[in-house]
């Protein structure tokens, strides 16, 4: 039984396909200035294709048969693409996936290339735009199940509730201290979503700082904390019980590791993500991870913990593939 039924038995109506292995670890690094960080290894989180989207997946997912037909869309680079595709596949299902281009750096070429592979259709339109009005055309046309931009909806963002309450679970069990403040990507707000409410039911007052790797108007905290009670409204509409809201101070945007364009490449985070994988063999993603960890490495008082959303264990498998970056 995962932690939010646990707290809330009667969520396990709610239908949810089990792709992951839970709870993903924790582990302690010491930089070589000696600062300590904590990490929460998301990409650990399932046998294959794993990271934060697996969570918001099993959800959105829960309905998905054999022989059906997913549908979704996101950025050519788009991890969410990847692994909507791969899960989808395992299921015995179809994916039909609308992408618009960014910019690209060398991980996210090889996410691509990967998701052309797993896709049963891709559609590549001009720009973001082009791409939603083709998605709202292809749901309007078919049956497929839909699964939205990054995972994000109060139906998602419910696997990141059960995130919050798993580590609350693992502090409780001793295996770290109580983080002061917790640091995660924000990009379509889905996994910050989670996380806070699910921090705020936990008991757990923890800053959640949100290291925006997106424009700032698609971005906002305030867009965070709407998506934290529409999940509220959902888990009060199942439960009858009410939930206290996030207070707005427990949730920061950080703007300053953003690099400039989505997918652009942040040298101080791509210098923290080389002195990581030297260390520990973690390798981190340029466009989310590497930012998050230059933003969690910056200086504040109290303990940090990062949470790891990548996966990275398919790079190993690359030349398998025959994929290889630009």
């Amino acid at each position: 039984m995962i932690p939010l039924v646990a707290r809330f038995p009667a969520l396990e109506r709610i239908p949810r396909v089990p792709l992951g292995s839970f709870p993903s670890p924790v582990q302690r690094y010491v930089t070589a200035s000696g600062a300590t960080l904590w990490i929460k290894r998301d990409d650990l989180n399932a046998p294959a294709f794993g990271g934060n989207k697996v969570r918001s997946l099993e959800y959105l997912l829960g309905r998905v048969r054999p022989g059906d037909e997913v549908l979704t869309i996101g950025g050519i680079g788009s991890t969410h693409v990847l692994t909507t595709a791969a899960h989808a596949r395992a299921l015995g299902a179809r994916t039909i996936a609308i992408r618009w281009p960014h910019e690209m750096n060398a991980v996210s070429h090889q996410v691509a290339a990967y998701a052309r592979e797993l896709c049963d259709r891709v559609v590549d339109a001009p720009h973001a735009v082009a791409a939603v009005m083709r998605a709202l055309l292809a749901r309007a046309r078919g049956r497929a199940h839909w699964v939205p931009f990054g995972g994000t909806s109060p139906l998602g963002a419910l696997g990141h509730v059960n995130a919050a309450l798993e580590l609350a679970d693992q502090v409780r069990a001793g295996l770290l201290p109580v983080p002061a403040r917790v640091v995660v990507p924000l990009g379509t707000g889905g996994t910050a979503a989670g996380l806070a409410l699910g921090f705020r039911i936990a008991g757990l007052d923890v800053v959640l700082e949100c290291a925006r790797v997106g424009p700032r108007i698609a971005t906002p905290r305030a867009r965070v904390l709407r998506l934290a009670r529409r999940t509220a409204a959902l888990i009060e509409r199942v439960t009858g019980e009410r939930l206290s809201a996030v207070p707005a101070e427990l949730v920061r945007v950080t703007h300053n590791v953003y690099g400039g364009a989505y997918g652009r490449p942040f040298p101080p985070g791509t210098a923290a993500a080389a002195a990581l994988e030297q260390a520990t063999g973690i390798r981190l993603d340029a466009t989310y991870s590497a930012k998050a960890l230059a933003a969690a490495l910056a200086s504040h008082a109290g303990l940090t913990l990062f949470w790891l959303t990548f996966d990275g264990r398919w790079i190993a498998g690359e030349r398998a593939y025959g994929v290889e970056g630009p």
